[in-house]
């Protein structure tokens, strides 16, 4: 059979495309095992999330209160020591902002919002959050929400896409993907599987840390308690939370606790905190 020029070119971008997927293809999510299209390179992905945080660190002023931040570092190191990726170049930052927000950028770039620090109440409350966003990189959930978005437009698009896109473009649909907030544009909100995933991922990560599983259907009760009538904080736009979610999070509590019951050292619910700021 003869083929023309752009049928040619037509079937070249679809087998390339095609190693693309079987290249990058088809994951599973860590722990749960759950099935995701993957078309970007973690490393892309790694290289992307290391040049997003640059920037965000250059814009956001670091926090003054040396004991927060601190006490980041701590809670991100004993989480970050069970997550399995030595690989990630982890790095834990507290940002002066009231912004009740946090996340973690592919390769381990963890920023929490001092707006937040008052709803954790204390350590396990801070490794409530700090594992949920961990546990979004961990899972790639933003490129996971990324190479969806890429396979709407066909295989060819999805090759050329994923060559030849702009960095800095790629770099803000990383902000996006992973909920980092401020100038940087629209955040775009997880979707309910994906939640799911990261409250399942993080509640087991805080508790093999040694940090109380029992604080995170707590903490997720408080913040959702707060979306009352002004607009909800930015944290809450991204990551949903009502009685659903901590009920779900109670019925993996057996879980957790065995994981908890392993743990090297307990920390428990850690320090506490009325003020900080």
């Amino acid at each position: 059979m003869r083929m023309n020029r752009r049928t040619m070119l037509t079937f070249a971008g679809i087998s390339g495309a095609g190693a693309l997927l079987s290249c990058c293809g088809c994951k599973s999510a860590p722990m749960t095992g759950r099935n995701q299209l993957m078309l970007m390179p973690e490393t892309q992905e790694i290289s992307l999330g290391l040049k997003a945080y640059e920037e965000v660190v250059s814009a956001e002023p670091a926090s003054t209160n040396a004991t927060m931040a601190s006490l980041i570092e701590t809670v991100g190191h004993r989480i970050a020591s069970v997550a399995m990726r030595p690989d990630f170049q982890w790095e834990f930052r507290l940002i002066a902002s009231p912004t009740q927000n946090a996340f973690c950028l592919p390769g381990g770039k963890v920023a929490v919002y001092e707006g937040i620090l008052p709803v954790c109440e204390n350590e396990a409350g801070l490794a409530v959050v700090m594992s949920h966003e961990i546990a979004h990189a961990l899972a790639r959930h933003g490129g996971e929400r990324m190479s969806q978005e890429m396979a709407v437009g066909g295989a060819k698009e999805v090759l050329d896409r994923v060559l030849s896109a702009k960095v800095p473009d790629r770099q803000q649909q990383i902000m996006q993907a992973y909920g980092v907030v401020s100038k940087y544009g629209v955040v775009l909100p997880y979707n309910r599987k994906q939640e799911s995933e990261a409250d399942h991922i993080g509640i087991m990560l805080m508790a093999q840390a040694g940090y109380d599983p029992n604080e995170a259907p707590r903490f997720w009760t408080r913040f959702g308690s707060m979306g009352g009538s002004a607009k909800p904080p930015e944290f809450l736009s991204t990551h949903p939370a009502d009685a659903r979610r901590a009920q779900d999070l109670l019925g993996l509590m057996n879980e957790a606790q065995a994981h908890y019951g392993k743990a090297p050292q307990k920390i428990g619910l850690g320090q506490s905190w009325t003020n900080v700021g």
